[in-house]
Order: structure tokens, then C-alpha cells, then sequence
């Protein structure tokens, strides 16, 4: 089974009348039901017009509509592209046009927002429907009435799409920033996905009586690939969680016996600093794995003793390999798991190469680099950036700092892009400061990662302002909030006479780096 309808179609035989999805309000979906409404929902895409190849959107939380949206979408042939529900109106518009999306599912109102209001101005002419998934106004096309356009003789046509969707089908287009500071589109297929989500799935002990908890957002290969769809794909019930809330997911946890819990090290340490952590019951916990961010050795030790999980894993991996390229082992030891972030995938090469393009040999530092199943197709319609990324020996360079050891296994030390994860998220400095760039008070401006003891890293920007303004940092980070993802926003700021720079004029941010550690 290499696509995402076969190993679906394979759990609903196997797990019918088990649980599938359950919201936050405690209502079930069978695997049978989620079956039935995945078919009424994609051959209501069909009815749409949307083909084979088409790509279709989603820009919403984490809910069970999302889930049936997503399986419809590949059911129905087309690719799925995923958008951050923390983006701004014009950051979600470059991803639609840049995409060519002919459709988007969509939250309604949320956390006091309307998502399709927000869109506004920057709805490309590519976007012909949107239709809300959830929270609609009485304006909008919703969830049940997209159903309800399904015809009578759906599931026929639905079954032959889904049928000729193949492993060389485009599953998705994920996109992730560069330093070009503008986002790319990351093409990957069913099959590669579906073997990293079944090795991802081995090492984390998977098994049908497992209930996940799923509070990554579905937006990422966090939530979504190793997140429902690994769930979805061993007999699971699956337990999505929109927002975030460390009391709500401890009473989840209880009152639903949730076993599988992954996350950021902001999640786990959100968690054990909650003062009611002691009086709730989060005994079911059997296993996660963190990372995204650097993880203290005694995190992983608290995680253990206070949280009660058998099994702590780490891995590394990017947009560009789907998701994964190293994981630790269940039985690795405590040493391996916090210093390093595991071995390669099977039939993963995985090396590290110096500036000259030479592979390096065992515990040598170099860059990062992979090559294998797991490699991205490529950037959607972008050549260059592709053959940048991917050399003629088909090594993608990640950019990445490391060093593996006799045993195989990875260790970061360091990143030669400029990113930086703030709360899990990637942040590209070149995006932010393309948009800050337009305050009417700002010369220049450059950001750079610095230290923060919740979030991990968060960004600082180092402003010149422009002759005779002046700049209060409240109101700059107000400004920023209107127009980029909040994760982005800098949280620092530091006015500055000049940036340092070399004779070419490029900033030289190691220096700013240098202030900072």
C-alpha cells in the first residue's frame, strides 16, 4: 500500500466500528464514518471541477473537519497544501497564487478572527471556492452544505480517482521559508511519506489501542504526517486539540487515557511547571518524542520521572525529507537520546560534507547533508532553488551543522542558514525582515535568533531608523503582529546608529550573534 486512500481504505476493514476521530467535546467518528464522509466530501470536490493533480488548501486549526478535508483531498487525486492558521491575510494570498490552489477549506471564526475576512484583497483570481469547515457566517459556503453538493453516484467516481492516485503522486505541497526570505513550495509524494510515517511509527512502538493526543498543528509534518495520518494509518484514535491550553490537555489526558503525546520541549515544559500538574491524572502516557528545538538533558530526565512516558525519543528531520531523516531508537539510553538525535531512517544515507563538497568521515564536522527516498521532489516550479538545494550527486544540504559518530549517530551543533525555532516554528529571518523592512521608520534592519528560557530562541531585530523617526518597540511589535505570524514577531528590539558589514555590504550577523552569547 504506497498511497494515502489504500492504507486508509486498509484501516477501515481492519478497524471499522473503532473510534477514528474524536473532538474536543468528546463526539466520536468511527473509522467507518470518517470512510463514508472522506468519499461524500471528495466526490463534492469533484463535483467542484477539481482534477487530478489540482492543488486544494487548508487554512484552519487543528479540528476533525481537517482531517476529512485532507482525506478527501487525496482521494480525489488532488495535492494538499497546508497553511499556517498564524499567518496574515497576505502571507496566506502568496501561498494561495503561488500554489495555484483552485479551492480552499477554511476555518470560519476563530480566536475572534473571520479567516475568509482576513484573506480580503489578497485572494488571488486562482482561489475559486472557499468553503468554511467550521464556525461559518450565514455568508459562507459551510462544511455540510460542501457535502451536500456530492452527487448521488459519488463513491463510483470517487473509487476510480482514489484508485489512480499512485506513490509518484504529489501528496502534498508544504511550504517552508528560505533566504530568500520569500516561502517555497515543497513537492513530496505518497509513497515517500507513507515509509517515513511507517518508520517514524516502528520506533515510536505504535499500536492500535494507542490514543493520540495531537496538539502539533496540522499545518506541519509534525501534526499532520506523523501526527493524524500515522494515527489514522495503525487503528488509532485520534484526539486533534485546536489551541494549545496546558490545563485543558491535562484533562484530556485523564478523562480520555490519551497514551501518545509528541511535542515541542515548550510543550513539556508548559506542562510540568502547571501548578495543578500534581493533582491530575496523566498516568496513560506511554510515549512521545520532542525536538524542534535544542533539549536539555534534564528535560528528557523530567519528562521521564514526572510525566510518567516509557518511551522519550528525538529526532531530526525538515520539510524537505518529509518530515524525518533521524530518530533514536526506544532503547537507546538516556546519554544517546539527549546528546544526540538519532541514526538515520533505513535505507537513508545520511553524511556530513565540508565547503570543498567532500564527505567527511565519522565524528568530523561538516554540514549536514541526505540523500534518499525521503528527498523532496523538489521547490514547486522553481529550478534554481531546487538544484541549490539538491547537488548533482542528489545530496540535499540542509544547511545544517553536525557531526555523526562511529555508531551513526547525528549530532547538531550548530546552523549555517540563519533560522531559528522559536516555540517549534521555523522562523527565516530574511521573511521577517523583508516585512519589517516596509515600517515607514525603518533604514535597515536585520534579526538574528537569541536565547529565550520558554520559547527556545526568539527573534531580536537590530533597527537603523530612518533619519529624524523615531521607533518605540511596543508599537513596532504591534505593527509586526498586524502583518506576519505572532511566532515571528521579533521580541526584542535594538535601535542602532549602522549595521555591521562587510566590504560587499552584506550584514555580518555573526557579529550581532556575538553580542548575544
Amino acid at each position: 500500500m504506497h498511497t494515502t486512500p489504500e492504507v486508509f481504505a486498509d484501516a477501515v476493514r481492519r478497524y471499522g466500528n473503532r473510534p477514528a476521530l474524536v473532538d474536543e467535546q468528546g463526539r466520536a467518528t468511527t473509522y467507518s464514518e470518517l470512510d463514508a464522509i472522506r468519499k461524500r466530501a471528495a466526490g463534492a470536490l469533484i463535483a467542484r471541477g477539481i482534477q487530478p493533480g489540482d492543488r486544494v488548501a487548508i487554512w484552519a486549526p487543528n479540528t476533525v473537519q481537517w482531517v476529512m478535508a485532507a482525506l478527501a483531498i487525496h482521494s480525489a487525486g488532488a495535492a494538499l497544501v497546508p497553511i499556517n492558521t498564524r499567518m496574515r491575510g497576505k502571507e496566506a494570498g502568496y501561498i494561495l497564487a503561488r500554489s495555484g490552489a483552485r479551492l480552499m477549506f477554511c476555518a470560519g471564526d476563530f480566536l475572534g478572527t473571520h479567516y475568509p475576512g482576513l484573506l480580503g484583497d489578497d485572494r488571488p483570481d486562482t482561489l475559486e471556492d472557499i468553503v468554511i469547515l467550521h464556525d461559518a457566517r450565514a455568508s459562507d459556503t459551510g462544511w455540510d452544505a460542501f457535502l451536500d453538493q456530492a452527487p448521488w453516484a459519488h463513491e463510483t467516481e470517487v473509487k476510480t480517482r482514489a484508485a489512480s492516485v499512485t506513490a509518484d503522486s504529489v501528496m502534498d505541497i508544504m511550504f517552508t521559508s528560505g533566504t530568500t526570505g520569500l516561502p517555497k513550495g515543497v513537492v513530496t509524494c505518497h509513497g515517500q511519506n507513507l515509509r517515513v510515517i511507517a518508520e517514524w511509527s516502528r520506533c515510536m512502538g505504535l499500536k492500535a489501542d494507542d490514543r493520540y493526543l495531537v496538539v502539533n498543528p496540522f499545518f506541519h509534518a509534525f501534526g499532520y504526517k506523523v501526527g493524524w495520518l500515522a494515527g489514522l494509518m495503525h487503528g488509532m484514535a485520534v484526539y486533534p486539540q485546536a489551541v494549545f491550553d496546558a490545563a485543558t490537555v491535562m484533562e484530556r489526558i485523564g478523562r480520555d487515557r490519551i497514551s501518545v503525546l509528541p511535542g515541542p520541549p515548550t510543550l513539556f515544559v508548559s506542562l510540568l511547571d502547571d501548578p495543578d500538574r500534581a493533582s491530575r491524572d496523566l498516568s496513560s502516557l506511554r510515549a512521545t518524542i520532542t525536538g524542534a528545538a535544542a533539549v536539555a538533558p534534564s528535560l528528557i530526565e523530567r519528562i521521564r520521572a514526572e510525566l510518567g512516558f516509557e518511551i522519550v525519543l528525538t529526532g531530526y528531520g525538515l520539510t524537505e525529507t518529509c518530515g524525518i531523516v533521524t530518530l533514536c531508537d526506544a532503547d537507546d539510553d538516556a546519554e544517546t537520546i539527549v546528546n544526540t538525535v538519532g541514526r538515520a531512517l533505513p535505507a537513508i544515507d545520511l553524511r556530513c560534507m565540508d565547503d570543498t563538497g567532500k564527505l567527511l568521515g565519522p565524528n568530523e564536522t561538516g554540514e549536514v547533508v541526505v540523500r534518499g527516498y525521503n528527498v523532496m521532489q523538489g521547490y514547486l516550479d522553481d529550478a534554481t532553488a531546487t538544484h541549490k538545494a539538491i547537488d548533482a550527486a542528489g545530496w540535499l544540504h540542509t544547511g545544517d551543522i553536525g557531526s555523526i559518530d562511529d555508531n551513526g549517530y547525528l549530532k547538531i551543533t550548530d546552523r549555517l542558514k540563519d533560522m531559528y525555532i522559536c516555540g517549534g516554528f521555523n522562523c527565516y529571518p530574511a521573511e521577517i525582515e523583508r516585512l519589517v523592512a516596509a515600517h515607514p521608520a525603518v533604514s535597515q534592519v536585520a534579526v538574528v535568533g537569541v536565547p529565550d528560557a520558554r520559547m527556545g530562541e526568539v527573534g531580536k531585530a537590530y533597527v537603523v531608523p530612518r533619519s529624524g523617526q523615531q521607533l518605540d518597540e511596543a508599537a513596532f511589535r504591534e505593527w509586526c503582529r498586524d502583518r506576519m505570524a505572532n511566532y515571528k514577531v521579533p521580541r526584542h528590539l535594538e535601535l542602532r546608529e549602522s549595521l555591521p558589514t562587510n566590504a560587499s555590504g552584506k550584514v555580518l550577523k555573526y557579529e550581532l550573534r556575538g553580542k548575544e552569547s
